[in-house]
C-alpha cells in the first residue's frame, strides 16, 4: 500500500470507520446534543469550538495543498459559537462531513510524491 492510501486509510478508520481505538469521531459527535457541544469548561473550548477549528485547518490543509493558502488568523481558528441551535449543530457536523469528504476527494488524485511537497 502506498502512502497515500495509507492515509486516507487512517483518515476514514478515524472519521467514520474501524479505528483501533474502536470509537469514530463523527459516531462519538453525533451522539452529543447541541446543548452539550457548546459548554465551555472554563478557559477550556466547546466540543463546538474543537469542531470548527478541525473544519477549518482541514479547509487551510487543502487550500495549502492546492498552493491556495489561507492564513492562520491570530485566533487559531478558534472563535464563539453564535448560534447553538440543535439545526446549527447538525449543520456544523454537515460540514465536517464535507471536509473529510474534500480531503479524501483530493488524496484520491493524488501520489505519493504530494507528501514531499513543502507548503507555501
Amino acid at each position: 500500500m502506498d502512502n497515500i492510501n495509507r492515509i486516507k486509510k487512517l483518515l476514514n478508520d478515524h472519521f467514520d470507520g474501524t479505528p483501533w481505538i474502536d470509537h469514530n469521531i463523527i459516531d462519538t459527535l453525533r451522539s452529543v446534543s447541541a446543548k452539550k457541544a457548546a459548554v465551555k469548561e472554563g478557559e477550556l473550548n466547546s466540543i463546538w469550538q474543537i469542531v470548527n477549528h478541525m473544519i477549518a485547518w482541514r479547509e487551510a490543509l487543502i487550500g495549502r495543498v492546492k498552493d491556495k493558502p489561507i492564513p492562520t488568523p491570530d485566533n487559531n481558528f478558534i472563535s464563539d459559537v453564535k448560534d447553538i441551535s440543535p439545526k446549527a449543530w447538525k449543520d456544523t457536523l454537515k460540514r465536517f462531513e464535507c471536509s473529510q469528504k474534500d480531503i479524501i476527494a483530493f488524496l484520491d488524485k493524488s501520489k505519493d510524491l504530494l507528501l514531499e511537497k513543502i507548503s507555501p
